[in-house]
């Protein structure tokens, strides 16, 4: 093809409206997550949120910035569920890719790993994904957090324990040897204490246990009646489906992860039921923001266009996007300093809650006492009972 010739055709792809090389993003969100391996269950929230949030605030005019109106567009990768690759490829995103701004990965202990590039970089990383003190208890300025802190996930829980008739006495916690979960722990058994519970059972165990066996022995041995269990879900699912085996029935039992999740439930049937969880978002309208009117108008839209239920690693992964929103147009600036400085006083409602970080960088938002009944998941209690709880747990073998 002569010169002429491609002059012709470069002109004709311009009038068409085609680019022979795609246009450069005006604000690119970095993210890696875990879309395949061990985690990608809880990963794929993460993933599917963030576009989400992209879509619907560029379909909305995108972000003011000086005055001019920019598209946010995603970056993301997939780092197949491992911490040492998700590092790289933070650190590639902000050399290479050379993206604005960072979103996080699921799980505290990767959130522990990539924010600290994100601190290296002096690049802001807003992230919904890991609640562990440890991520803000070593005076970063560059990571925020809009899940509520791990060391009080079962403080309305055990709020409510207190109210419960017959109030159950002794008292049993078991946790996973991660970063979030020891969390959970470190906070939660002082609390255990100065409710005056009985403390009959304190174990730490390896992550991805799947044989709780003697565990449960030792529970059924001590007499424990109710029974908080910090880890991931596929641990719980196995410890739910041997205490039924066993015909382990405590009074009740409580889990910081799988309750609100229809995989759960779905997982687990019938034997799902009367199970008690926690959650800081319900999808209920009254919870409003600009793009998604309310959050139960978030949650029909997601199922409809993902195929699944969003829970709150979802609503809180698009409040990081919209976290992003706010700071950018209120910094009138791109500039990762700037940007920072501006999501530190960022106070707004979002349909998964208000949004204001602390000094440490992370939000404060209740966790609701939740349970499985009739295959829903129904509050119980926040500050107060909201709910009739199913209690005490009927037997296995009277189910």
């Amino acid at each position: 093809m002569n010169k002429t010739s491609l002059q012709l055709l470069a002109g004709l792809l311009v009038a068409a409206g085609v680019c022979a090389s795609p246009a450069h993003a005006d604000i690119v969100l970095g993210a890696s997550v875990q879309e395949t391996g061990p985690v990608a269950n809880t990963g794929r929230y993460y993933r599917d949120a963030y576009q989400f949030a992209v879509d619907k605030i560029n379909a909305a005019g995108g972000v003011t910035v000086g005055g001019k109106k920019e598209k946010l567009v995603l970056k993301m990768v997939d780092n197949q569920s491992d911490i040492n690759l998700s590092v790289r490829q933070y650190v590639q995103l902000l050399t290479q890719d050379k993206v604005n701004f960072l979103l996080g990965p699921f799980d505290s202990s990767y959130v522990i790993a990539d924010s600290a590039i994100a601190e290296k970089y002096q690049v802001p990383m807003v992230q919904g994904g890991g609640a562990s003190n440890q991520i803000f208890s070593r005076g970063f300025k560059y990571v925020f957090g809009t899940l509520p802190v791990a060391s009080d996930y079962f403080g309305s829980t055990l709020k409510m324990m207190e109210q419960l008739t017959p109030k159950p006495t002794k008292v049993a916690l078991l946790y996973a040897d991660d970063a979030f979960d020891t969390s959970v722990a470190t906070g939660t058994l002082p609390k255990i204490k100065a409710a005056g519970f009985d403390l009959v059972f304190d174990q730490k165990y390896a992550s991805n246990s799947s044989d709780f066996g003697s565990i449960i022995a030792q529970l059924k041995a001590k007499g424990a009646q109710a029974v908080l269990v910090a880890g991931h879900e596929t641990e719980v699912l196995n410890f739910v489906r041997q205490s039924k085996s066993l015909n382990f029935s405590p009074l009740m039992y409580s889990f910081t992860v799988g309750v609100p999740s229809a995989d759960f439930r779905r997982a687990l049937g019938k034997d799902a039921e009367d199970a008690f969880g926690m959650t800081p978002w319900l999808p209920e309208q009254k919870l409003k923001d600009q793009w998604f009117g309310d959050s139960a108008a978030f949650a029909q839209a997601y199922k409809a266009r993902f195929g699944y239920d969003p829970d709150y690693h979802a609503a809180s992964a698009a409040a990081d996007v919209e976290a992003y929103v706010h700071a950018i147009e209120a910094a009138g600036s791109l500039d990762p300093k700037k940007v920072r400085d501006a999501l530190s006083k960022v106070n707004f409602e979002s349909v998964y809650g208000p949004i204001r970080f602390a000094e440490t960088g992370q939000i404060s938002l209740p966790q609701n006492a939740v349970q499985i009944q009739d295959g829903k998941v129904v509050a119980i209690y926040g500050t107060k009972f909201l709910a009739k709880p199913i209690y005490p747990m009927p037997a296995w073998n009277k189910r």
